[in-house]
């Protein structure tokens, strides 16, 4: 078999029960991964008391887990293509479910922190692996859709975290470990392995079109079980010779200045949410509040999250999604500087709120836009350099926050959040390239080549767009 012709054959589908059982998979792997992303955040105005963990220690633990998710993101996509994006889905979620359990047997702010690095290393792991997979399973005019549906459902974990800690953690000297052992939680992931498929496009980027012709025909026939008969594909592009890819082929102009671009983008994001996600409690907590309105304000603030994923699957296949971007930043930047300025508590909630809404849909859409970018072959590759690059970059904000708040105050550090937002969106709307008209003129193609079949032999229409 000289081409399996994956991307045509996956595109023509309609949605079905295949393609929301993979997303509730898929959703399932997110909850777990935000539910335990900012669970050392709500702990830490707790060690503070319980440990004497000072506000430096608190920096140099979220920086290292920032470290750990460089390192996550960079084996991620090593992984995924050397061994599959379905099985390094598995692997990765496993491997942060483990270590946030270990991390609840933690006997000190070392142990802990050596724990929420290698979580956090298979949180950020994870987070690639899903966001390649998604990419590479859905058809083309719908996939940023359910990318953001499955964030949809996945961030659900971040208020139900917050939440959960608000009313655990101030119970007992001990019961901030019942957070950790609620993120663990991730491990149940296994039981959806026997229902998701591997990437066909994963065994075509490695030259198997015998398994990737395999794997798309069990798909078919799923499909066509409940759907009817389904339309011929559009005929396979020619396509070089796959081979392995290096890292050097990111410094090709082609694919150096998308690569230059999303880590602008995820180095923004990265410090811009975790600036504030990770300090909020902390910060709130020593400007006076308790422990344990600090904590429950910011549970409040994280109920946004849900819905932001959900404006986001609205609104990205509809309009530009680099401009969705633009937009949803410079909102973030402006709700985020109010939240600093002011110290009454229904404003906290509002403007906490408000970024978190637009910060998740910002997440969101960065998610399917990143992919996009880039072809099969260096997909994986240049998705988790600059993501993993994006996550390394808060190494420092951290330490960049606990000197702002040191030396200047609590409104320095949202000063500083705001300007990073503001750079991220300044560069996506002068350099960001833009994807919808290509999309919709090569699925315009694919549908006048369809169409003409269909009309002869199939009665179902199906769904055509581009890679």
């Amino acid at each position: 078999m000289q081409h399996s012709n994956a991307v045509n054959r996956l595109d023509r589908l309609p949605i079905s029960r295949f393609h929301k059982i993979t997303l509730l998979a898929v959703s399932f792997a997110y909850f777990f991964e935000f539910a335990d992303i900012n669970s050392f955040a709500t702990t830490a105005p707790k060690l503070i008391h319980v440990w004497g963990v000072t506000v430096n220690q608190v920096a140099y633990v979220t920086s290292l887990s920032f470290v750990g998710m460089f390192f996550g993101s960079i084996i991620a996509g090593g992984i995924a293509d050397r061994w599959g994006r379905k099985r390094a889905l598995i692997l990765t979620t496993l491997f942060f479910g483990i270590f946030s359990f270990a991390a609840t047997f933690s006997w000190d702010i070392v142990s802990l922190g050596v724990f929420r690095i290698l979580t956090s290393a298979g949180l950020s792991a994870m987070t690639v692996v899903a966001v390649i997979y998604v990419n590479e399973l859905y058809p083309a005019a719908v996939r940023g859709k359910y990318q953001a549906y499955a964030i949809v459902i996945g961030i659900c974990g971040t208020p139900a975290t917050n939440l959960i800690a608000s009313a655990v953690v101030p119970l007992t000297d001990w019961s901030w470990r019942l957070v950790f052992l609620w993120g663990s939680l991730g491990i149940v992931f296994v039981l959806f392995a026997r229902h998701i498929k591997e990437s066909p496009r994963w065994y075509e980027s490695r030259g198997d079109y015998l398994a990737a012709d395999a794997v798309l025909r069990e798909i078919e026939s799923l499909v066509a079980t409940e759907k009817g008969p389904l339309s011929e594909p559009a005929p396979p592009a020619h396509e070089a010779e796959p081979t392995k890819a290096p890292l050097r082929m990111l410094l090709q102009k082609r694919y150096l200045l998308p690569t230059l671009l999303l880590t602008v983008l995820w180095v923004t994001q990265t410090i811009g949410f975790f600036g504030y996600s990770s300090w909020a409690p902390t910060l709130l907590a020593k400007e006076g509040f308790s422990v344990e309105k600090s904590v429950f304000y910011v549970a409040l603030t994280t109920v946004g999250a849900p819905l932001g994923s959900y404006l986001a699957s609205v609104v990205t296949d509809r309009f530009e999604r680099k401009w969705c971007l633009v937009a949803f930043g410079t909102i973030i930047a402006l709700c985020g500087l109010f939240y600093g300025l002011t110290f009454n508590p229904l404003l906290i909630v509002v403007f906490g709120f408000l970024v978190n809404l637009f910060e998740r849909g910002y997440t969101a859409l960065g998610y399917a836009y990143s992919p996009e970018l880039f072809d099969t072959r260096s997909r994986s590759l240049g998705t988790s350099i600059s993501y993993g690059v994006g996550r390394l970059s808060n190494a420092a904000g951290p330490l960049i926050v606990a000197a702002l708040y040191n030396r200047s105050g609590y409104q320095s550090v949202f000063l500083f959040i705001a300007g990073t937002w503001l750079v991220g969106a300044i560069v996506l709307a002068v350099f960001g390239p833009k994807t919808r008209r290509a999309r919709l003129a090569a699925a315009g193609d694919r549908t006048g080549h369809d169409s003409d079949r269909r009309r002869a032999v199939h009665p179902r229409p199906g769904v055509h767009q581009a890679e």
